[in-house]
């Protein structure tokens, strides 16, 4: 079954969006009305200023620039995660440079797409993300997985889950049984409906193992993350 996220939502996804550059904040606004689903409620030009937006209009994504004037969006992002933590950050950005890619994956972005990106990848990425997913350009999965894969083989989803949890903090609480069977079904590529479904719990039950599991392995790289979205994308032949 493949873990698809439908254009149909019962409100528009309320977005934001962060770039210095007006002509370019203005085409992006212009693509972006041409969907149903979207809806833009706010713009910011700099970092600063997009930690005081996304409080007031709390929106459900925002996208974020990384080279701003007076705060990057890497820190924006990073701020923005601590303060308003339902709100997911989609980086939108000219640069596949590795550090400002796990820089930004660290901060908590939820997302990382190139400038060049076609209008129906990016309707794709926000829904992806809106829906609880992570969401990597193909480009920029490619440079996650390289990094965190020692070889090209086929991924063994188990020993991922189990690779994870002994390489948490020393402090880190130990991932219960049930844990650990959310982890793998996750690894697997299942959305949370189906844990859920799998596992015969509550939808909201597997949401909070999902944070719990991500709590306890302290993936402030969101390496764990990034390994489930390259999973995921080829799962649905995104890739």
């Amino acid at each position: 079954m493949k873990n698809e996220h439908s254009a149909e939502q019962l409100a528009p996804i309320r977005l934001m969006l962060v770039e210095d550059h007006l002509l370019t904040r203005m085409d992006l606004k212009a693509i972006l009305a041409r969907t149903s689903d979207i809806k833009v409620i706010g713009e910011a030009d700099n970092g600063e200023e997009a930690v005081k937006l996304a409080l007031k209009l709390k929106p459900n994504i925002i996208l974020m620039d990384v080279g701003m004037p007076v705060m990057d969006g890497i820190a924006a992002t990073r701020k923005i995660a601590v303060d308003a933590p339902d709100i997911n950050v989609i980086m939108l950005t000219s640069h596949d440079n590795d550090d400002e890619i796990f820089a930004s994956l660290a901060a908590g972005a939820a997302g990382y797409c190139l400038k060049d990106i076609a209008p129906e990848r990016l309707y794709a990425a926000i829904r992806w993300v809106n829906a609880g997913d992570v969401w990597l350009d193909c480009a920029i999965a490619d440079k996650v997985f390289k990094k965190y894969m020692s070889a090209p083989t086929k991924l063994n989803l188990q020993q991922l889950a189990q690779t994870a949890t002994e390489s948490k903090p020393k402090s880190s609480e130990p991932l219960s049984p049930v844990e650990m069977e959310v982890l793998i079904l996750v690894v697997e590529g299942l959305s949370n409906k189906e844990i859920a479904d799998r596992l015969m719990m509550p939808l909201a039950t597997a949401q909070n193992h999902i944070r719990s599991i991500l709590g306890k392995l302290a993936v402030d790289d969101r390496t764990l993350k990034a390994m489930i979205a390259i999973h995921n994308r080829n799962r649905t032949q995104l890739l």
